[in-house]
């Protein structure tokens, strides 16, 4: 059976535009100075780390050089109010949040304020029960509890009800976030923010745990180091700049962390099999934050600041192990709930939707943010994921592409559809009943539209071949630690020689080759490339890498992880007029033309596989000559496509990937048997309710409404009211009387043809058409 429509439309031939970063070269004397080899100098220029004080700073510069924490805005009224509450024996509640950053900034808070003999207690928010910030019920608690002091960590900058509802209680809220502002700002008695309007302190992106190390820090009048580690796990789980202050902070927070004697990282890292000594930012964002959101996501918080406050190795490790348990459980729970939605894409048929709302009251609500941007990945669709809570509430979580800002599609809609919602370009989270799914669905995709042509990527140099060895990536790594505002640095190998390619993993979806050029070579690995075959290999023009260390059997390797791939024709002597791709999965994007049958497929062409405008022709309109073409999808039949063929191309490449065919393939009589039975059976149903119904039956919800179309045609059913009943003395017939049934059927065959028929039989008959 040829390639579905659904099993190639799975994002994995997106085009990608990629540009290299420019920058004026190092000083030769900088480059002495700080004895750069040419890769890290270069680096360095393209990261703008060009001066000598910019370059002092990157390598030396420690807590002690952070500025003032006197300069963040209330910071001096804020520490005045903390200190006023140890000194009367006030009690202080630190409210925080469930997410790493959160739950490190809780710690740092509650830990420093332990150490001055506060009376510190710490809440932080059930993300089933309380949702995320302040909440209402939560801080009429605290202040019914004797607190006389609410701090807010990573959170608070929303709560205007919430910190109104406090003050007139005769208990003061110090905001400590750095969250983006609303339109009013809660009447605190401090807000100390890292992004406050007009305020002096000089670094603007801290997380929530760096301003309650800033905090710290001023409160101590010390610099803290023994805190650093746990702002760094903030930093890093948040996504927030690793540049300027937040450089300082990951990197002595990785120092600390690698030598901390806190029970709870400890055992943290023993079960996530890291070796104290060797830990890095990639080690932080993908073992260590992860563990600690899960909990979050599917438990109470607090256990995690438990463990990160436990100065007890033997409880520690059994929190820890709690909590190994529960990221475990995240990831199954991930993956159940990612299957089941590509389930509901195939059985709704939603493999053309532009968009995707799936929706399942049986969807944990832990993991839908990290499902939505599974599918993404997988698709590239926006999409939502709903689920219904134990209020009756549906919950969601949304996440989006490169030019599709999903906060101003959504925000619009947020009075009529949503009873809460907030979020940013590429995610999004809201509330609403579920009588508002359906025109949620049906609004996102008729509002889908991609801004900014091809999806773009940035990459810093070619790789220099020789001489490769685990020393360059060590020439590299002083350019880290990486993360936001400081990004990994890509390499481009550019026109490689490609051996020793083989497909690897236990599925075979990794691939791994050889790359050499310039008498140098590198071990490749791409992971999730398994569209990559010997076949497409003479098409690769430049594979682009990020380095890393490869240890196998003790053995130290370099080795390149591929972050993206660009496509040219093969140079070839005398090129190959016609080329046979229908086999393939790539769109390979360096085409002069991308041609198609059909106009209804031009926005999927535009959308989804981001081919310019400028590229795209329909075959009819087309007068060009001498190009590079590719027929992307099917023609309806034989006489469109001798037409296709018999104009003047350089080079054709035939891919025939997408067709606007009702369905794969006729279904079998017994399903327009089950259908008719069940239209007798229940005659309150509507059309629409038959997307229920199809996965009973045995259908997806495309070969539902083609039998449906069928049987309108020969009066077997009829709608009544909206709904679908069956008609009390239908006139025999056999299905074959349906002329759509047949038309179909025949278009199908034809198709089907098209994509199977012997490589050497279809260039015979092109080039017989073309020359004739």
């Amino acid at each position: 059976m040829p390639f579905s429509f659904y099993e190639e439309m799975q994002g994995v031939f997106t085009v990608m535009k990629w540009q290299q970063n420019k920058a004026e070269e190092l000083s030769s004397d900088l480059v002495e100075k700080y004895q750069l080899s040419p890769i890290a100098a270069q680096l360095f220029a393209l990261r703008g780390i060009n001066t000598d004080e910019k370059l002092d700073f990157w390598f030396n510069a420690t807590e002690e050089n952070l500025a003032d924490p006197s300069l963040m805005h209330d910071m001096d009224k804020a520490i005045d109010r903390i200190n006023q509450a140890i000194d009367n024996g006030e009690k202080i509640t630190i409210y925080g949040d469930y997410d790493a950053d959160g739950i490190t900034a809780t710690t740092i808070m509650t830990e420093t304020l332990s150490i001055l003999g506060a009376d510190v207690h710490y809440f932080i928010p059930d993300r089933f029960k309380d949702g995320y910030g302040p909440n209402i019920d939560r801080y009429k608690d605290i202040v019914a509890d004797g607190t006389k002091l609410i701090i807010t960590v990573d959170n608070g900058v929303t709560g205007i009800d919430e910190v109104k509802y406090a003050k007139d209680h005769g208990v003061d809220t110090i905001v400590t976030d750095h969250h983006t502002f609303q339109e009013n700002k809660p009447d605190a008695c401090a807000i100390v923010h890292c992004n406050y309007p007009g305020q002096k302190y000089p670094f603007d992106d801290y997380c929530g745990a760096g301003v309650a190390y800033t905090i710290c820090r001023g409160l101590m009048q010390d610099t803290m180091p023994e805190l650093l580690d746990l702002a760094m796990i903030g930093t890093i789980g948040d996504m927030v700049k690793v540049t300027g202050e937040g450089h300082v902070i990951v990197k002595r927070g990785l120092e600390v962390l690698n030598q901390t004697e806190r029970p709870g990282l400890r055992a943290l890292i023993k079960n996530a099999g890291l070796t104290m000594g060797t830990i890095n930012e990639t080690d932080v964002g993908f073992n260590i934050a992860p563990r600690l959101n899960a909990v979050g996501r599917l438990a109470n918080a607090n256990l995690a600041v438990e463990l990160l406050l436990s100065d007890d190795d033997v409880e520690a490790q059994k929190i820890a192990d709690q909590i190994e348990d529960l990221n475990n459980q995240r990831k199954e729970l991930t993956t159940k709930v990612y299957d089941r939605c590509m389930q509901l894409i195939r059985e709704n048929s939603w493999q053309k939707q532009n968009t995707l709302v799936l929706y399942n009251p049986d969807f944990h609500e832990g993991v839908l943010g990290l499902v939505a941007n599974k599918i993404v990945e997988k698709t590239h669709k926006p999409t939502i994921v709903l689920t219904k809570n134990k209020k009756g509430e549906i919950k969601g979580s949304g996440r989006s592409i490169d030019g599709f800002n999903l906060f101003d599609a959504l925000n619009p809609l947020k009075d009529d559809l949503f009873t809460k919602f907030g979020g940013h370009d590429f995610a999004c989270g809201l509330s609403m009943t579920e009588d508002k799914i359906a025109p949620l669905r049906e609004k996102l995709e008729q509002g889908f539209h991609v801004e900014g042509g091809l999806e773009s990527r940035k990459y810093d140099m070619e790789l220099p071949m020789k001489d490769l060895s685990p020393q360059t990536l060590a020439k590299i790594n002083q350019v880290g630690p990486f993360g936001t505002g400081d990004a990994q640095p890509v390499f481009s190998i550019s026109n490689p020689t490609i051996t020793q390619f083989y497909k690897i993993g236990k599925d075979k979806n990794h691939v791994k080759f050889t790359a050499a050029k310039n008498g140098g070579s590198l071990s490749v690995i791409g992971f999730n490339k398994d569209f990559l075959n010997n076949n497409l290999l003479p098409f690769i023009s430049k594979v682009f890498v990020q380095l890393s260390l490869n240890t196998f059997r003790k053995q130290v390797s370099l080795q390149g992880i591929i972050e993206g791939i660009e496509f040219a024709s093969p140079k070839l002597a005398v090129p190959t007029p016609v080329i046979d791709l229908r086999q393939e999965k790539l769109v390979m994007g360096f085409a002069d033309r991308y041609l198609l049958f059909d106009k209804k497929n031009i926005p999927i062409v535009r959308n989804r596989l981001q081919i310019s405008d400028n590229k795209i022709s329909l075959v009819k309109d087309y007068d060009q000559s001498g190009e590079t073409v590719a027929l992307l999808d099917v023609p309806h039949n034989q006489v469109e496509l001798n037409a296709a063929l018999e104009k003047n191309y350089h080079q054709i490449y035939l891919r025939f990937l997408l067709d606007q065919l009702p369905v794969e393939q006729i279904p079998a009589k017994s399903y327009f048997s089950k259908v008719l039975k069940y239209i007798y059976a229940h005659p309150t149903l509507s059309p629409d309710d038959y997307r229920m119904v199809a996965p009973y039956i045995g259908l997806d919800y495309d070969s539902v409404l083609f039998i449906l179309r069928v049987f309108f045609e020969l009066g077997f059913v009829k709608l009544d009211e909206g709904k679908l009943v069956g008609e009390n003395n239908p006139k025999k017939q056999p299905l074959t009387a349906s002329k759509y049934l047949m038309a179909t059927s025949s278009q199908i065959k034809f198709v089907n043809q098209l994509r199977t028929m012997p490589t050497q039989k279809l260039i015979t008959y092109v080039n017989n058409v073309a020359n004739n």
